[in-house]
C-alpha cells in the first residue's frame, strides 16, 4: 500500500540538493519494505549520482520486493556519467514503485514509467504532485519556460520601507530572519542585486551559516557598467536564461532591480519578511512596475506560507499562472 508519508520524506531529502544538481533535478528516493527504509538516496553535487543510484545501493538485495518512493519519474536515457535508472530499478526487482510527478524531459517523458510496467513494476503516479513540483521547481522552469525559477526577497518595515531616507537599512529584520535568508542563498545557484546596491552596500552575498559556507551562490549585478572581478554583469531580467547550470534564482535587492523583474513577470515565488517597525520616510521596497489599472494587481499571488521568524514575520508567495 502507499503511504504519502513516505514520499513527503522522500521529498525532503531532494530538497538536500537544491541549488546544487543543475542541470539535472533535484530528485529524492526512499526505499521502503515492511515499514523500514532500506535505502535513501538524493541526488548529488553536479547532477550525479542520480537519488535513486544512491538508494539502491544503499538498499542493495533489500530493495527486492520493496516499495520505491521517487520523486521524479526515474530516467531513462543513457548517459556516460551513469546507467539509466530505470535500468536500475527493473534489475533490483522491487515490488512497486511511486512517482511523485512525471519527468518533463523528452528524453524521459513517459519511457521511465513504461519501462519499469513492462518489466512487471507496479508504478503508482501523481504521489505528492504539488509538493513535488515546488521542490524541483528550478528544474521545472527550465524545461517549460526556458528560464531559472526567480526568487525575490524583500526584507521590509511594517510600512513596505527597505531603508531610512538617507538609504541607512542595518538591520531592519532580527537575526532568526536573516539567518533563514541565508539558508534561502544555499539553496539558489545565482544570487543578483541591482547595480545602486552593489555601489551602495558593497554585499558580499556568501551564505553565512555554519556548515554551509561553501553552498554561497554565484553573483550578479543587474544593470548597465562592467562586472565587479568574481560577478556576472547582466542588463536585463531577461538574461538569466543564458546562464549555464542555473536553475534558481535569488533577487535581493534592490528597489529597482525588484521592478525589473517583476514588470518582466519573471518573478515565481516571493519571500516577504516584515518586521515590527515603522520608518515613515524612507526608500519604497518596490520601484514602478508598469501598473495601469488596480485590478491587474488582483489574483496573481498565492499565499504559501506564514511563520513567525522572532519578531519578524516571513511570508511566502507564489506567483499564478495558467
Amino acid at each position: 500500500m502507499i503511504d504519502a508519508r513516505w514520499m513527503e520524506a522522500a521529498l525532503a531529502l531532494s530538497c538536500r540538493g537544491r541549488g546544487r544538481t543543475a542541470p539535472n533535478p533535484n530528485v529524492g528516493c526512499l526505499i521502503v519494505k515492511d515499514g523500514i527504509v532500506v535505502g535513501r538516496g538524493w541526488t548529488q553535487p553536479g547532477g550525479r549520482p542520480h537519488a535513486e543510484a544512491m538508494a539502491l545501493a544503499e538498499a542493495g538485495e533489500k530493495a527486492g520486493g520493496a516499495t520505491v518512493y521517487v520523486t521524479l519519474e526515474p530516467c531513462a536515457h543513457q548517459s556516460a556519467r551513469g546507467p539509466a535508472c530505470a535500468d536500475l530499478l527493473v534489475a533490483a526487482r522491487p515490488a512497486q514503485v511511486a512517482v511523485a510527478l512525471g519527468d518533463p524531459d523528452p528524453r524521459t517523458r513517459g519511457k521511465g514509467i513504461e519501462r519499469l510496467r513492462a518489466a512487471g513494476i507496479t508504478v503508482t503516479e501523481a504521489i505528492a504532485a504539488e509538493s513535488a513540483a515546488r521542490a524541483m521547481a528550478g528544474f521545472l522552469a527550465r524545461q517549460r519556460l526556458g528560464r531559472p525559477h526567480v526568487t525575490l526577497k524583500l526584507a521590509t518595515s511594517l510600512d513596505g520601507r527597505i531603508a531610512m531616507a538617507d538609504g541607512s537599512s542595518r538591520w531592519i529584520t532580527g537575526a532568526p530572519a536573516r539567518a533563514h535568508a541565508h539558508l534561502e542563498r544555499a539553496r539558489a545557484e545565482l544570487i543578483l542585486v541591482g547595480r545602486g546596491t552593489f555601489e551602495a552596500d558593497a554585499p558580499t552575498l556568501d551564505v553565512r551559516l555554519s556548515g554551509l559556507e561553501e553552498r554561497s551562490p554565484r553573483r550578479a549585478i543587474l544593470g548597465h557598467g562592467k562586472a565587479a572581478k568574481g560577478w556576472i554583469a547582466l542588463g536585463s531580467p531577461t538574461e538569466i536564461a543564458a546562464i549555464e547550470k542555473v536553475d534558481h534564482v535569488l533577487v535581493e535587492g534592490g528597489a529597482a532591480a525588484a521592478a525589473a523583474f517583476l514588470s518582466a513577470d519573471l518573478v515565481d515565488r516571493l519571500l516577504l519578511y516584515r518586521a515590527p517597525v515603522l520608518i515613515g520616510e524612507g526608500k519604497a521596497a518596490v520601484g514602478g512596475i508598469g501598473l495601469d489599472d488596480l485590478a491587474e494587481a488582483h489574483g496573481r499571488w498565492r499565499l504559501l506560507d506564514t511563520r513567525m521568524l522572532g519578531s519578524d514575520r516571513l511570508e511566502v508567495y507564489e506567483r499564478v499562472r495558467s
